[in-house]
């Protein structure tokens, strides 16, 4: 074997690192020349660079692989401790940590105590507890920002207590990386990787400790949520062997109860319960939605009773009583059980019977609305799961740069979505300042997922991803729908079509700023694609917030000008006036054609490589033109 080819032998059996400096020691004693030595030494270094690039290809499928398994294990949550363990126990192999350990928020005593703790030795550092703000754990609960300290006993950022130094002296720990685990916008706890010696932590360690907090996070949501549902699910066997107890008619409330938490069990619909409450009680049944939409109807075979129709009002103030009194109410000849979750208003039954019930049989209705309830909140909590995966997919194509395009495409199939067919991006707001809601979002996640795409909410605005080539119709009808859902204008811009994961960012970005200018060209309420952005003078025509389109725009461009006193805004309004020529440019600038180009150079730099395509030219030309006139109207 020649000594260039014993490095690919040292690559293919994973060699130890000494062993790569063995051939050219070789050479050396063999008195090999110097030409030689030198392509050995060559051949050394870019084998240790495939070496080091096959590393962190390897690291990174660990993590990968152990983000599936936490994701894994939270499907088949059985025991919240023992998920709690081995996300701990991940991040320490990952991030090749001594000690891994998770506190919690203590809501009664207001401070943070120790969870699960990986490689601790210590009993004093396992029972420490944290006053709001102290040390770099209470830092981390009380900002929901992550912190890292390369020397912790020596950091004086943090506010160190006898207590917590105490502990961390036991355990001999040195540098700390702490990151909040969030439910919504609640931290409820931190997630810790630390050494025992000194040791910075690198970023990419930072968002993986961020992804294993996340899903600690979900874990102890979901057993949250589990035991709601084991309660809820009690509630239900004790009025059951209650009912038993009774006559007949009470023997059928219990039949009822069995029939319907086999339901549940089973992972049955609210259409089963109708089904169900129609075949023990004689009579018609309407479920609906907490927006007075019907969810399911149901009527007993032979039953002469028509399906109820409570008016607007009616419903509402029957609904209303419901949840006052927390039992069912009659409005004529019908009974309507509100179906409510806490504080929340789920909608109601409204059931119009053949006979008047008794007592027992109006409980069974009562029953039925809670496991209505229950089942309602199953299907929001999954759904809501499944729109946070979805919208955390598009985020990541508009927020992150797709260096795994195989990867993302692989992520994007596991949801239904094929990113190499077209796209469109549409991005939906309103001109109040104050952001569209969670109504806006719930409505856009289910307009997404009915048509498989995704949708997220950013910066108070609406994003959605949608299969399609026209933007402009797609912006439109969501404009129009959306507009209804909310009861009032909201705007939507278009861009598009966009083909594969590296193409979605800038279809974002272009969906976004046709929706300032929409907006700022006083067509709030309507939906457009970016080649149907309107002209200066239907801009000019109604006052509108010129000043935040123009910054939008040109921001960058404007502040390197007053920071530095250079031109960069002028020879952009002379290179566009002769026509996006360089030389009757520099001409009419009076300046060399290479200063034109390298004021543009720097142009692209601020604004980017794409600031010149035929979409982005628009929007250009249109902000000098409106901060030229601006610039004039404050001079007069």
């Amino acid at each position: 074997m020649s000594r260039g080819l014993a490095y690919l032998d040292l690559l293919a059996r994973e060699a130890a690192l000494v062993e790569f400096e063995r051939p050219l020691i070789a050479a050396r004693a063999a008195g090999a020349p110097a030409a030689e030595l030198d392509e050995l030494e060559q051949a050394k270094l870019l084998a240790l660079k495939t070496r080091a690039l096959l590393e962190r290809r390897r690291r990174r499928e660990e993590e990968l692989s152990a983000l599936y398994d936490t994701a894994g294990d939270l499907a088949g949550l059985r025991d919240v401790d023992a998920v709690l363990r081995a996300i701990v126990h991940r991040a320490r192999t990952l991030l090749n940590a001594d000690v891994s350990y998770m506190t919690l928020n203590d809501a009664e005593r207001g401070d943070t105590y120790m969870r699960v703790t990986d490689g601790s030795v210590a009993a004093s550092f396992q029972r420490l507890r944290l006053p709001p703000g102290a040390g770099l754990g209470g830092l981390v609960a009380q900002t929901g920002t992550p912190y890292a300290t390369a020397n912790y006993p020596a950091d004086a950022r943090f506010a160190h207590t006898s207590d917590i130094d105490h502990g961390v002296g036991d355990e001999g720990l040195i540098a700390i990386l702490g990151v909040p685990m969030r439910l919504g916008s609640a931290v409820i706890g931190v997630l810790f990787a630390a050494n025992r010696a000194e040791r910075p932590f690198a970023r990419e360690e930072v968002a993986l400790l961020l992804s294993l907090a996340a899903h600690a996070a979900v874990a102890l949501d979901t057993a949250r949520l589990l035991t709601e549902t084991q309660t809820a699910l009690g509630e239900l066997s004790a009025a059951n062997a209650t009912i038993q107890a009774h006559s007949a008619s009470v023997e059928r409330a219990a039949d009822a109860h069995d029939r319907m938490t086999a339901l549940v069990l089973r992972g049955g619909g609210v259409d089963d319960v109708a089904a169900d409450i129609a075949g023990v009680l004689h009579g018609a049944l309407l479920v609906i939605d907490a927006q007075g939409r019907t969810l399911a109807t149901a009527r007993t075979p032979g039953s002469s009773a028509p399906l109820p129709e409570p008016d607007e009002t009616t419903a509402g103030e029957a609904v209303a009583a419901s949840r006052g009194e927390g039992r069912s109410v009659r409005r004529n000849d019908l009974i309507i059980a509100a179906v409510v979750a806490g504080a929340d208003n789920l909608g109601a039954l409204v059931f119009r019977p053949d006979t008047p019930l008794a007592p027992a049989d109006q409980r069974i209705l009562e029953r039925a609305a809670q496991v209505t309830a229950l089942l309602l909140l199953f299907r929001r909590t999954v759904a809501e799961a499944e729109a946070q995966v979805r919208g955390d997919l598009l985020d990541d194509l508009i927020s992150r740069a797709t260096r795994d395009p195989d990867a993302v495409r692989d992520r994007a199939g596991r949801l239904g979505l094929d990113l190499d067919a077209p796209y469109v991006l549409v991005t939906a707001g309103d001109d109040t300042g104050d952001g569209l809601r969670h109504r806006a979002v719930s409505w856009a996640r289910s307009f997404a997922a009915a048509r498989r795409g995704l949708a997220m909410a950013r910066d108070g605005r609406i994003t959605l991803l949608l299969p399609g080539e026209d933007p402009a119709g797609t912006a439109r009808q969501v404009a129009k729908e959306l507009s209804r859902a909310l009861g009032r204008p909201v705007t939507a811009g278009g861009a598009g079509p966009a083909r594969g994961a590296v193409a979605v960012a800038p279809a974002y970005r272009e969906a976004d700023q046709c929706l300032s200018a929409l907006i700022t060209l006083g067509r709030s309420g309507s939906g457009a694609g970016t080649e149907e952005l309107g002209y200066v003078g239907l801009l000019l025509g109604e006052r509108r917030d010129v000043t935040g389109f123009v910054r939008g725009v040109l921001g960058p461009v404007i502040d390197y000008d007053a920071r530095r006193g250079t031109a960069l805004i002028t020879t952009l309004e002379v290179y566009f006036d002769q026509g996006g020529g360089l030389a009757k440019a520099a001409e009419a600038l009076h300046v060399h054609v290479n200063t034109v180009t390298q004021r543009l150079e720097r142009v692209a730099q601020l604004l980017g490589d794409d600031w010149q395509h035929p979409r982005r030219v628009l929007d250009l030309q249109l902000a000098l033109r409106l901060n030229r006139l601006s610039l004039g109207a404050g001079h007069t």
